[in-house]
C-alpha cells in the first residue's frame, strides 16, 4: 500500500482519516460502513481536516489493540487487513476494509436497526430498514425488482401495454412475461413481480406511489423560481420519451452553419440527455418511499436525480471507468431488449464522450442523501486561468513525483517565500496538493491535481 499516493487523495467514499483511536467508535462506524458499501482504507495518524500526517506512537500496540475492537464490536466478525506504513520517524496504520459478503454488518453494542452503516461520500450514514433489506438482499444476490407480488395475480400486468411497448421488436407472447420475469411462480400460482408491476401494472402507482417523474424548468441557478413543471406518470418505457421531450422543449438551440445545410445544436447533448434519463429509471431504488426521480432544469445545468445510492461494492470511479452493476435486472433486461440500453456499463462513458465532444465538462456524478444525481452542465470549459508562473509550478509538479517548496522556488527563480505564497494560493484553488506534517514542516512537498 503507498501511503504517498493515498495521502494526495481527499476522504472520500472509500478513503477515511483519523488522527488518533481516541474516539473508538467513530473509527468503527467507518469499518463497518466500509464493509457495507464498497469497502475502503482508513489511515490512523492522519488529521482528516488538514491532512497532515502526525503518526501513532506504538503502532504494534495500537495494530492490536484495534483487532480487538473490530473482534469485540462488530457483528457479523470481520476481519480487515492492517498494515504499518512508515512515515519519517514514525508510523501510520492503514487499515483496509474490503467489500463484504455477508452483509450487514452492525456495532454489537447498538444492534442491527441502530448500529449498522453505510458509506455516502465521505461521511458514514445510519441505514434505515429499507435499506437493511436491500443489503440483504444484495448479499444474497437478489434484486428488488425480481421479488414476487403475491396480492398481483398475473393479470395485474398490462398485456397490452407490453405489447406495445414490444411492437417494433417482436411479437410479444404470453409465455415472454415468464421469460421476461414480468411474472413468476409464487406458492403454485403466478403472480406479477415488483418490476412486471413497476413496468406494465395496472395498478403501479397503488403500489408504488412514488414511481413517477417529476420534471421542472427554473429560471436561474437554483429553484427560487419555477417557470414550468410536468408530472410524467406514463409506463416506464414511454416516460423517457415523455421527459426527453421536456427537456428538448426548454433546451437553447442554436445553428451551426456549413458549406451545404444548417444544423440545429442544442445547449445539452441530446445522448446524454436520454442517458441520463435511461440511467435514472433502471436503477432507481422503488423500495424507498417519499420522493420520484427528479429532472430540473437551470439555465446552466441539468440535473437527473433518482432515489438510491449506487449499488453495494460500486463508486463513482467505477462508473467512470465503464463498471456497472444492476440494481434492477428485470427492468434492465426489459430496456435492453427494447434497444433503451445498448450495452451494460457503456452509458456514462456515452455521456462522458458527448459532452466532451460538445466542448463541456464530464458530467457530474454524485451521492447525495439517499439519492444518486447526474448533473451535465451547459457552459464551456477552459484551461484553469493561471499566469505564466503559476503555469511554469504546474509543469514543473507534471511528472508526480513531489518537490518540496525550494525546489519549486528553484525551478521558477523565485524566493522561497514567494513561492510558497503562490504555493498556497494554488492548493486553495484545487490545483495543488500537499502533504507533509503541517505549515511549519521544512519537508512538506507538493503534487499537481489531477
Amino acid at each position: 500500500m503507498n501511503l504517498i499516493d493515498l495521502l494526495k487523495r481527499t476522504e472520500s467514499k472509500t478513503l477515511e482519516f483519523k488522527r488518533d483511536l481516541s474516539s473508538p467508535n467513530g473509527v468503527l462506524r467507518t469499518i463497518v460502513a466500509f464493509a457495507n458499501t464498497a469497502g475502503g482504507v482508513l489511515l490512523l495518524g492522519v488529521e482528516d481536516t488538514t491532512r497532515n500526517v502526525r503518526g501513532v506512537e506504538e503502532p504494534l500496540a495500537i495494530e492490536e489493540r484495534l483487532a480487538n475492537l473490530i473482534s469485540d464490536n462488530i457483528l457479523p466478525r470481520l476481519i480487515p487487513d492492517i498494515e504499518v506504513l512508515p512515515w519519517r520517524r514514525t508510523h501510520v496504520l492503514a487499515i483496509q476494509v474490503h467489500p463484504s459478503s455477508v452483509r450487514p454488518h452492525y456495532l454489537k453494542s447498538t444492534g442491527l436497526e441502530g448500529g449498522a452503516y453505510v458509506r455516502v461520500d465521505s461521511t458514514n450514514r445510519r441505514v434505515d430498514r429499507e435499506l437493511i433489506d436491500e443489503l440483504r438482499r444484495f448479499a444474497r444476490g437478489e434484486t428488488f425488482d425480481e421479488q414476487p407480488m403475491p396480492e398481483c395475480n398475473s393479470e395485474a400486468i398490462d398485456f397490452r401495454a407490453a405489447s406495445e411497448s414490444f411492437a417494433t421488436v417482436r411479437k410479444l407472447k404470453r409465455a415472454d412475461l415468464d421469460t421476461l420475469r414480468l411474472t413468476t411462480k409464487h406458492q403454485g400460482r403466478k403472480v406479477s413481480t415488483v418490476g412486471g408491476m413497476l413496468l406494465f401494472g395496472n395498478q403501479r402507482h397503488r403500489y408504488f406511489p412514488d414511481a413517477w417523474v417529476q420534471a421542472g424548468r427554473f429560471r436561474g441557478t437554483d429553484k427560487t423560481h419555477i417557470t414550468d413543471t410536468l408530472e410524467i406518470k406514463n409506463f416506464p418505457v414511454r416516460t423517457v420519451e415523455e421527459a426527453i421531450a421536456f427537456v428538448q422543449k426548454h433546451s437553447l438551440r442554436g445553428m451551426e452553419i456549413g458549406d451545404v445545410q444548417r444544423e440545429e445544436r442544442w445547449n445539452l447533448p441530446p445522448v446524454a440527455v436520454r442517458e441520463a434519463i435511461i440511467n435514472a429509471i433502471v436503477h432507481t431504488d422503488y423500495a424507498q418511499h417519499g420522493a420520484p426521480i427528479r429532472i430540473s432544469i437551470f439555465d446552466n445545468r441539468l440535473e437527473v436525480e433518482n432515489p438510491g445510492l449506487l449499488p453495494f461494492g460500486l463508486t463513482v470511479e467505477d462508473l467512470l471507468q465503464g463498471v456497472s452493476k444492476l440494481r434492477n435486472r428485470v427492468i434492465g433486461r426489459v430496456f435492453h431488449e427494447l434497444g433503451l440500453i445498448e450495452q451494460w456499463g457503456s452509458g456514462i462513458q456515452r455521456m462522458i464522450t458527448v459532452c466532451r465532444d460538445a466542448g463541456l465538462a464530464p458530467p457530474v456524478l454524485e451521492e447525495i442523501g439517499a439519492r444518486f444525481r447526474v448533473t451535465i452542465h451547459t457552459t464551456g470549459i477552459g484551461a484553469p486561468n493561471v499566469d505564466k508562473t503559476d503555469q511554469a509550478v504546474l509543469d514543473a509538479l507534471a511528472e508526480d513525483n513531489g518537490l518540496s517548496t525550494r525546489e519549486i522556488a528553484n525551478v521558477i527563480g523565485l524566493t522561497a517565500r514567494a513561492t510558497r505564497s503562490r504555493l498556497l494560493k494554488l492548493v486553495e484553488r484545487g490545483l495543488v496538493r500537499v502533504i507533509g506534517t503541517g505549515p511549519q514542516d521544512p519537508r512538506r512537498q507538493y503534487f499537481r491535481v489531477g
